[in-house]
């Protein structure tokens, strides 16, 4: 099998015309091409009227080494890489593990997910806790945060089966370094579970909030037909660290229920919301470091701007669904200003986990067709701007969920502002011709002491500058909803490079976008799937 990139085509072309392009390529006749697949689909709208498609193909042919011998300056061409998972232990490897070593997961966002999915299909019978309910339960209650005001603390956007990611745009694209071809096998499993099969192909590929549910009860029963078995309303309190000389040895973990379970090897798939979990570690002596991550609004314009401004004449097209963006401004105070998290034909929703406390993210269904598309718009910033202990960044995040709070009337309405008056610097007073998405409702007001002086001042530079990448991007009566503060995990949890357990805490394995090793939906995954590998390959060397 040959793989054969940067195959260019018009975006309205005919059947026949990938393999002619085909033929064309490798100078051969209809006769020696066997078949192919489209491996990866993309375009490039850098020429608004003239819109082209992208494949990278797998290709069949007679005498493939014949080919590639004739064609050694064509960097497109190569054998097709071998992208099928292999376990790293299996069968009698693992064979008679103790129940001393039934590994432990906490949590159940994309990360846990996988280390929970990769352990059931080796064999190891995970046991894996949740401190929020159900898929479907847990969005009941998240619904009914958003129509009456009412918070759960343990059943939200951010607590519950599926983790952050079940109530956001369903992203399934990164820009990590992947050359064991996780990503493929995170993809594959999502089709597995009721996932459309073009998430395999397209270049951007997104799920929405509806499909995300019943593919995480789907992937639920598979680990659980596995020998897995789930605890849903299991809050892990604290963690049986054993001391030693040179740190401590996990030996089991405890419940909220005053119940504890045994276990050697514990892997802390946590989320970046798990505060309290956060401040436990801590006090227990686990190693923990503060991080950069990013704070900002979340700002809405109507998805028919974005789709003409990148689209031009090919808006609408069902190959190009709603546009996306990616936008980078560094702002003359040294902060660089950039989107985050974009979300098209989508909604602004309320995040919060905690009493008193208000904090967006954005979400899209697989249709995105929502009347607005919306995005964070964040700044950068680091340690160095909330100087303290390793929780300090945490702190942070608590103080501007609060002035959010504070600002949108006290109860979970989110304060807002268009985008014209706040780079004047004038309160806003009514909406324009963009209708905010966020409920229970947005409340407009200043927005300018909802964040860090030099975050609004970078923010105010960028909305002009952006203009120039997006024509009419700029727009007035576009609409701020604050505050978005939880980009990514403010610390990380550090591990080893050789065998992911923590840099001081033998059998606790750090993972995923709450531990500081991943941010988003399918590098969350991979993380898990790497963490699941060095669960195993411990439990193995153990035996």
């Amino acid at each position: 099998m040959l793989r054969l990139n940067e195959v260019k085509l018009p975006l309205e072309h005919d059947e026949a015309a990938l393999p002619a392009a085909i033929l064309a390529r490798l100078a051969i006749p209809a006769a020696d091409l066997l078949g192919f697949t489209v491996f990866k689909r993309s375009y490039d709208a850098r020429k608004r009227s003239a819109v082209v498609l992208i494949y990278s193909l797998h290709v069949e042919v007679r005498n493939e080494a014949f080919v590639l011998a004739r064609l050694p300056h064509d960097i497109h061409l190569m054998p097709a890489p071998d992208t099928e998972y292999k376990f790293v232990a299996g069968g009698e490897q693992l064979a008679g593990h103790s129940h001393e070593t039934r590994p432990i997961v906490i949590g159940t966002g994309p990360c846990g997910l996988f280390v929970a999915l990769i352990l059931a299909q080796m064999g190891l019978r995970p046991i894996i806790l949740e401190r929020g309910k159900q898929v479907r339960e847990r969005t009941v209650d998240t619904f009914g945060f958003w129509r009456k005001r009412e918070l759960n603390p343990e059943s939200n956007v951010q607590f519950g089966e599926g983790g952050a990611g079940t109530f956001s745009d369903g992203k399934l694209y990164s820009q990590i370094k992947d050359p064991k071809h996780y990503g493929r096998k995170v993809l594959t499993e999502f089709v597995k579970a009721g996932a459309p099969e073009e998430i395999m192909y397209v270049s951007k590929p997104h799920i929405g909030t509806f499909r995300l549910v019943k593919m995480v009860e789907e992937m639920r029963a598979n680990i659980e037909q596995l020998g897995g078995e789930y605890r849903f309303e299991s809050k892990v309190v604290d963690i049986d660290i054993v001391p030693g000389a040179d740190g401590g040895q996990v030996r089991g973990v405890v419940l909220a229920s005053g119940e504890t379970i045994a276990s050697n090897h514990v892997v802390l798939a946590i989320g970046h919301s798990a505060r309290d979990t956060f401040e436990m570690l801590h006090r227990r002596g686990v190693y923990i470091e503060a991080k950069p991550f990013s704070i900002g609004f979340r700002v809405e314009h109507p998805q028919s701007l974005i789709d003409s401004c990148r689209f031009g004449p090919s808006a609408g097209h069902p190959i190009l669904g709603a546009a996306d963006y990616k936008l980078v401004h560094h702002a003359s105070n040294g902060r660089s200003v950039y989107s985050f998290c974009m979300c098209p034909g989508g909604t602004v929703v309320a995040a919060a986990s905690e009493p008193g406390r208000l904090v967006t993210n954005g979400m899209s269904q697989y249709s995105r067709n929502e009347r607005n598309a919306n995005s964070a718009i964040v700044v950068g910033i680091t340690p160095a701007d909330y100087p303290g202990d390793p929780l300090a960044g945490i702190a942070l995040q608590r103080e501007l969920e609060e002035r959010a709070f504070a600002l949108g009337g006290g109860n979970y309405d989110a304060p807002g502002q268009l985008v014209g008056d706040f780079v004047a610097g004038r309160a806003s007073t009514e909406f324009g011709s963009v209708v905010p998405s966020y409920k229970p409702a947005v409340h407009l007001t200043d927005l300018a002491s909802a964040l860090p002086e030099y975050a609004i001042t970078a923010l105010r530079e960028a909305f002009p500058a952006f203009n120039k990448q997006i024509k009419g991007y700029y727009k007035a009566d576009a609409v701020l909803t604050g505050v978005e503060t939880r980009t990514s995990s403010p610390i990380r949890i550090k591990r080893r490079d050789d065998d992911l357990q923590s840099l001081n805490t033998r059998g606790l394995f750090p993972a995923g976008e709450g531990a500081g090793y991943a941010g988003g939906i399918l590098s969350a995954a991979v993380d898990g799937i790497k963490v699941a590998e060095a669960v195993a390959l411990a439990i193995a060397a153990a035996r």
